[in-house]
């Protein structure tokens, strides 16, 4: 398994490389391959220690486009960013097996996928025979029904999440992958409101504290511009940064952003002055 360099030690910054006609605030900025090899080496540049390639756009209404189309976009980008890059790790983000199948046949490294290993029953199996990193993601439903779905009941969403995403991980065990290879993401802005996301960044030591690496993905997302009144997404990046300084206080491991270059001095600049106290990402969760 690949790790980015210092894991453990300072947060990773995760470069979002959307390889769609449709993402949310950068959809087909990306989706020619020159484009995106392009951007991907910039972020390289910029300080990215992993990128996350993605084919199939996950926002709120998002139409599906099946594993053929995905695997179509999404293999000459990764194999000429292979090339280029022989030593960048490479996650993808995918919940369709084939995909995952022939991008790591390509040479990813990581598998990103927002539904958990839930969607496709090929998925967990995939992961526990190839034993790559697997970043299992909170969500419920799809991009069609997740509006519908934020309701947690009396034990609130921070609870809810880690319930579900437990749920989650003993499922993956239970196909065969092992926990070392496992990262949490609470999902912000799957099946979440505005005041949910902010209650789960109030509390993120509650999920930093489980053993588990936690990967964050707060990128330009819209409780973002709720908060600030900012209807554009491209124009998020301090909200962005907020939002990250403080996960690198409660110990993410991982940063999931679009703009690498200042979020990588972020991230930087807020693990040089956290308090002492050690994140140990990677210690077990004997209750699991």
């Amino acid at each position: 398994m690949r790790w980015p360099n210092g894991w453990g030690r300072r947060p990773a910054v995760m470069g979002v490389l959307n390889i769609t006609p449709d993402s949310f605030s950068d959809g087909g900025r990306y989706f020619d391959p020159s484009a995106a090899l392009s951007q991907g080496q910039a972020m390289v540049k910029a300080g990215a220690d992993l990128l996350d390639l993605g084919a199939q756009s996950t926002r709120p209404g998002a139409e599906e486009v099946g594993a053929s189309v995905e695997i179509a976009r999404l293999i000459p980008v990764l194999k000429a960013l292979r090339d280029r890059c022989p030593e960048l790790i490479l996650s993808v983000d995918t919940f369709l097996a084939p995909v995952a199948e022939a991008a790591l046949a390509a040479g990813a490294d990581w598998i990103n996928d927002i539904s958990g290993g839930r969607r496709d029953p090929g998925m967990l199996p995939l992961i526990a025979s190839i034993g790559c990193p697997f970043v299992l993601m909170h969500s419920r439903g799809d991009s069609h029904t997740m509006d519908a779905l934020t309701d947690y009941g009396v034990e609130g969403v921070v609870q809810g999440v880690i319930r579900e995403l437990q749920i989650d991980t003993e499922r993956a065990l239970a196909a065969g992958v092992t926990q070392d290879q496992l990262l949490w993401d609470p999902g912000l802005g799957f099946a979440k409101t505005t005041e949910q996301n902010l209650e789960l960044i109030r509390h993120l030591e509650r999920l930093t504290d489980q053993g588990i690496p936690v990967l964050l993905g707060p990128s330009r997302k819209r409780f973002i511009g709720a908060v600030l009144d900012e209807p554009r997404p491209r124009a998020r990046l301090w909200g962005t940064a907020a939002v990250c300084s403080r996960a690198v206080s409660a110990g993410v491991a991982v940063l999931r952003v679009h703009d690498v270059g200042p979020i990588r001095q972020i991230a930087d600049m807020s693990a040089a002055i956290r308090p002492v106290k050690e994140h140990h990402v990677t210690t077990p969760n004997p209750s699991l």
